[in-house]
């Protein structure tokens, strides 16, 4: 059977309706999607050795002749286990296999089989625990450098590698070179059919190095290359006109001045507004920096011109925040502010729903109710989301998709994750940025100590003294999120808290609040803390983007080291929201050097910016790339962190084609625009 890469995997042999479901479920649904589900790691199965002379904790390949049948036992039920004695050359071992009940009958006494895993024990009794092993006459992976890929339920790493190995032969070659030859030729830029043959089964480590760093050279470049020409066409968009009103009329309702960093932020955002092109702007800076203030500013101006500003935030509770917050800032100017979360009565939302729809409300607040059919605009030409890494693209895209008149709505997006700007690059990349890079006076930065399990009583006479002074106080533990693990840490963070309030604080206010609590519960639980009816909150990371609680001057963050700095950083900034002073103590047990010097940057400073940098550097991208929330193109084989220096690279050669060819023109670079439509469309957002 010929393959072609859109051959789907149901057709291949021994691919049944099971297996391609399975295999659905990590994206592959084709020949050409196997080709670029890329190995995550790989074994080195050219090393030989015997029995005896195996090094002891290192996979290596040995061929040994089964010495005797393999013997099935069953030590309870859902263990059953096999022994088989083998020998080579040089002396025997014993191999032991774990529920692989098929072995019994794949193994032929007197035949030679290939076992490659870790050799272990004395040099007279060696022995492998779950080797994998092929008969030395037919080897497919034996003597190879073999990939090892991210799998499911149902998919082995033997399944996988032999699909690709089969849909190698027949299509490395189709797969459309999608690089023009003279940008390979100055990068110095392996081709295509090479990088994927390799990428896949290298022929050895260099082959792997060339291969590598063209697929991730192709992937930053197209990615680049990509998001120009989205905000190229973004900006022929027509968007409403804010005509600047200047910032006199909204400075008069603050009842401070704003910080320099915070005028230059709405001067970027009044020009975005009145250039006739729809705003795509994020609002970047440390928690408590003051960007609610930039983003008011935004709809105070769509106010001023006859324009709804609608904002969006992740959470009931601090939707409410903001509704308190900015009725309150614009009552004295006859601006008209509404709420509308899930949460409301239904008489409330209809009412809400009514103002909207007949302009009588000039912004709104909410969740993602705002999202909801029955949610309809008179004239929306402001959308602000706060929080942008808890939104997607997508619903950004479908608040501004409830605009009237055929305009885009300006869009403002805050972040309080400060990000290394070349990261930013990557995240936000079809946003401009404002960066607000200094706190509003009054802040006190919050004193931050790392403090040793030697030190918990301590610790603990410490919170009762500030609650005694009636503050309050955050107990933060790490929650993984889905998995045996999380199921774990839950436990851990509920018995936590248990034995806080029955044995440490058993006469203080003890509340628990984690992400598997219904959102009501959730909600309840953070707004009692906020209302001062606990003195102390055990809660995972959901109040990393949580409610303003200036009372709150104590945060503790047990486990600090499982956390990334940047996180760490968010948590640190629920404190010092007030006029009390406030601490920060991150609790370890570690002995790893590098993780306590990693905790010991956070305690240096309170600079979120040059903490991101430091983490960046130290953990790679994962910290902002984790949960993928942003709806940008997946990254499949660049490592951000690993080489920074390809990355300039690739967006210095993608500046470079475009300034030549604005609009990737002529049937040469067919390939390269493909690849990018087919990179944003399958990702959260659109060339269509």
């Amino acid at each position: 059977m010929a393959l072609a890469l859109e051959t789907p995997l149901r057709e291949l042999p021994g691919i049944g309706e099971t297996r391609s479901r399975a295999l659905e479920r990590l994206g592959l649904r084709t020949v050409g999607d196997l080709l670029h589900h890329y190995p995550r790691d790989y074994e080195d199965r050219t090393v030989r050795s015997t029995f005896r002379s195996a090094p002891e904790g290192e996979a290596v390949c040995v061929a040994a002749m089964v010495a005797e049948p393999p013997r099935l036992s069953r030590i309870r039920k859902g263990l059953e286990l096999i022994k088989v004695k083998v020998v080579d050359a040089a002396g025997a071992a014993t191999l032991t296999f774990f529920n692989q009940s098929y072995v019994k009958d794949a193994l032929h006494t007197g035949e030679t089989y290939v076992f490659y895993g870790k050799v272990e024990g004395p040099a007279l009794r060696r022995n492998m625990t779950n080797p994998i092993f092929e008969r030395e006459d037919r080897p497919r992976f034996t003597g190879r450098i073999v990939p090892v890929y991210a799998l499911t339920a149902g998919i082995s790493n033997n399944l996988l590698a032999g699909l690709v190995l089969r849909c190698l032969e027949d299509c490395a070659s189709l797969i459309p070179e999608c690089l023009p030859s003279g940008l390979r030729r100055t990068h110095g830029l392996a081709e295509q059919e090479f990088s994927i043959r390799n990428v896949h089964f290298p022929e050895n480590g260099e082959a792997l190095a060339l291969a590598r760093r063209r697929l991730m050279f192709e992937e930053l470049f197209t990615f680049s290359c990509g998001l120009a020409l989205l905000r190229e066409r973004r900006g022929q968009e027509k968007g409403p006109v804010f005509a600047s009103k200047g910032g006199d009329g909204f400075s008069a309702l603050l009842p401070f001045s704003p910080t320099a960093a915070q005028r230059r932020a709405m001067a970027e955002a009044a020009a975005d507004m009145a250039s006739g092109r729809p705003m795509n702007r994020l609002v970047q800076g440390d928690v408590g920096s003051g960007k609610t203030i930039v983003a008011a500013y935004g709809a105070w101006q769509a106010a001023q011109n006859g324009w709804q500003a609608a904002l969006m935030a992740p959470t009931e509770i601090l939707a409410e925040q903001h509704f308190r917050t900015l009725s309150g800032l614009f009552a004295p100017a006859g601006i008209r502010v509404v709420l509308l979360t899930a949460a409301a009565k239904a008489a409330e939302k209809r009412s809400v729903k009514a103002a909207l729809a007949a302009g009588e409300a000039d912004l709104v607040i909410g969740t993602h109710a705002l999202l909801s059919s029955g949610v309809v605009f008179s004239r929306l030409g402001l959308v602000i989301t706060d929080e942008q890494h808890r939104f997607g693209v997508e619903q950004r895209a479908a608040l501004a998709g409830k605009a009237a008149d055929g305009l885009k709505p300006h869009i403002l997006v805050m972040s309080a994750t400060p990000i290394p700007r070349t990261l930013a690059l990557i995240l936000y990349g079809d946003l401009d940025v404002s960066v607000i890079d200094e706190l509003p006076p009054g802040r006190t930065p919050v004193e931050t100590f790392v403090v040793g399990e030697d030190k918990r009583a301590r610790m603990y006479r410490f919170v009762r003294k500030l609650v005694e002074e009636g503050r309050q106080v955050y107990f933060v533990c790490p929650m993984v999120e889905d998995g045996e693990e999380a199921a774990a840490d839950l436990k851990a963070v509920t018995a936590y808290a248990a034995d806080l309030q029955n044995r440490v604080f058993s006469d203080l206010r003890v509340g628990l609040v984690h992400g598997r609590m219904k959102p009501r519960e959730k909600e309840a639980a953070m707004a009692a803390f906020a209302a001062g009816e606990m003195d102390v909150l055990v809660a995972t990371t959901v109040v990393e983007v949580g409610v303003d609680v200036p009372n709150a001057a104590l945060m503790v963050v047990e486990n600090a080291e499982r956390f990334g700095l940047s996180q760490l950083h968010q948590l640190r900034g629920r404190v010092g929201r007030g006029r009390h002073h406030s601490y920060c103590i991150l609790m370890t047990a570690t002995r790893n050097e590098e993780s306590r010097a990693r905790l010991k940057i956070l305690a240096g400073t309170t600079d979120g910016f040059q903490i991101s940098e430091e983490d960046l550097r130290l953990r790679g991208p994962g910290d902002f790339f984790g949960t993928r929330q942003h709806g940008l193109p997946r990254l499949r084989v660049a490592d951000l962190a690993g080489d920074m220096r390809l990355l300039r690279e690739a967006q210095a050669a993608a500046d470079e084609l475009l300034q030549e060819n604005p609009g990737l023109a002529g049937e040469h670079l067919a390939p390269l625009r493909e690849r990018i439509q087919s990179l944003f469309d399958t990702n959260g957002d659109s060339f269509n």
